[in-house]
């Protein structure tokens, strides 16, 4: 069921890509390009733009999580192709405009991007109805150690149209039982079972080809960053235990300055007016200085725009928390107040990318409870990161810990560029706690499947 799934959804991006890439050659080529501009390009020459307009709209769309229909929601899928568009027509323009010597018409590309915006909001469109239309959620049962980890099942539930868990059994109940109950099931969610159990419950499902789900440990997010070694007749893993290496460290530096560098100019302007408009509302001070911890433990000030009263953390918070300024409230809000941070970047404390860097207290705190809330160290502290991501409101600390190890064990430059993409559709989302409005004891939801609902 998932294969077919996923071959369905590299058609219809497929389908998708080659509509727009035949747009470009209808709007640009065959009736907008002075020739003049571009006479080597007459005849078959132009088939080499679509090849690289194709490929470029391809990349972006699928950096951006563009093409996940019915894996994310479809509001999700619409905003990241229109971001991903915006991006590859820019750098079209860009490279039509180098071709020709000269910067050519901008008319073109805005209705170009204007028309490939209606065209992705159809297929988005069509292609969730095709999906929701044609999608049966798994039948599941999940398997617990700890009671407290069928929280998840609330979590999955936010997507009914896939995941459709009708029972949930402790491990404690023998692994017997459980494959028996497994009979009645498309597939098995497997949360917070000791690993020896949990090795006979994935080698049965293996087996039997039954459709599995697990909550990774710390230590297989570890091992899954590894890399292989084939040297000898017995497989082996290379386990990364030192974080990036100094070729990745220099590459990831370099952007950091570069992207930052070009941030603070563009964005000075704007910089510039909330600085303004923050003193003017209560003449207290613009910036606002907290010790915060990144790689290997060090401690440096975060720089962001003030956004609460002065005396704010002298001052208990209440229900609407009127410590936060009317300014306060709007750069929260889009989150302007983390612009000051580009600073940082640029001053070597922070990177783009990264375990976002918690207070000096906190460490402290989560460090006792997990210990392994210092593995979020061997890099840098980001602006944004897989915990910012892909995690909520209410997403627990140790969660937290796995996503960041997510991203240390498997970095890459293109998995930055990735998440970088991927944050602009953050900050225009409202954040949510996925199903967790109020709270819900393990019990209650024990109880709750228990009677069905």
């Amino acid at each position: 069921m998932v294969k077919n799934k996923n071959t369905i959804r590299k058609i219809e991006s497929l389908i998708e890509l080659v509509i727009l890439t035949l747009v470009y050659l209808y709007i640009y080529w065959n009736h907008i390009f002075n020739w003049d501009d571009f006479h080597p390009m007459w005849g078959r020459g132009k088939y080499v733009f679509m090849g690289v307009y194709f490929i470029l709209n391809l990349v972006i769309i699928h950096l951006c999580d563009g093409f996940k229909y019915g894996i994310l929601r479809m509001a999700d899928v619409l905003f990241s192709q229109w971001i991903a568009i915006g991006i590859a027509n820019v750098i079209t323009y860009l490279q039509l405009s180098l071709m020709a010597n000269r910067m050519i018409s901008i008319k073109p590309i805005v209705w170009l991007t204007l028309i490939d915006y209606v065209i992705s909001g159809i297929f988005v469109f069509i292609f969730f109805r095709i999906y929701y239309s044609h999608a049966k959620a798994s039948r599941l049962l999940m398997v617990y150690g700890v009671k407290e980890s069928v929280g998840l099942k609330l979590k999955m539930d936010t997507r009914a149209d896939s995941y459709n868990i009708k029972e949930i059994i402790s491990i404690e109940e023998g692994l017997d039982k459980i494959f028996e109950e497994l009979k009645r099931f498309d597939g098995i969610v497997i949360s917070d079972v000791s690993a020896e159990q949990r090795n006979d419950i994935l080698k049965y499902c293996y087996m039997n080809g039954i459709e599995t789900y697990i909550t990774p440990k710390i230590s297989d997010v570890i091992i899954g960053g590894g890399e292989g070694i084939h040297q000898f007749d017995t497989p082996l893993v290379s386990i990364n235990t030192t974080g990036l290496t100094p070729e990745q460290e220099f590459v990831k530096r370099f952007f950091d300055i570069v992207l930052c560098v070009i941030a603070a100019v563009i964005l000075s302007p704007l910089m510039l007016i909330v600085a303004i408009a923050i003193k003017l509302d209560d003449h207290g001070a613009v910036f606002y200085k907290q010790a915060r911890v990144t790689k290997d433990g060090k401690v440096f000030d975060i720089l962001k725009f003030r956004s609460m009263v002065e005396d704010a953390e002298q001052r208990p918070a209440t229900d609407d928390d009127d410590r936060i300024t009317k300014v306060g409230h709007v750069i929260r809000a889009t989150r302007i107040d983390e612009l000051p941070q580009i600073f940082n970047i640029i001053k070597g404390d922070m990177s783009i990318v990264g375990p976002r860097p918690e207070r000096t207290e906190h460490v402290e705190k989560y460090t006792e409870a997990i210990p392994e809330f210092e593995f979020r160290n061997k890099v840098k502290g980001g602006l944004t990161g897989y915990a910012q991501i892909y995690g909520k409101y209410n997403t627990s600390a140790y969660d937290k810990i796995k996503l960041d190890l997510m991203y240390i064990e498997n970095y890459s430059f293109l998995l930055d560029v990735k998440l970088i993409l991927m944050t602009i559709r953050i900050v225009f989302k409202k954040e949510s706690t996925e199903g967790f409005d109020k709270v819900i004891s393990a019990e209650e939801i024990l109880q709750m499947t228990k009677k069905g609902e």
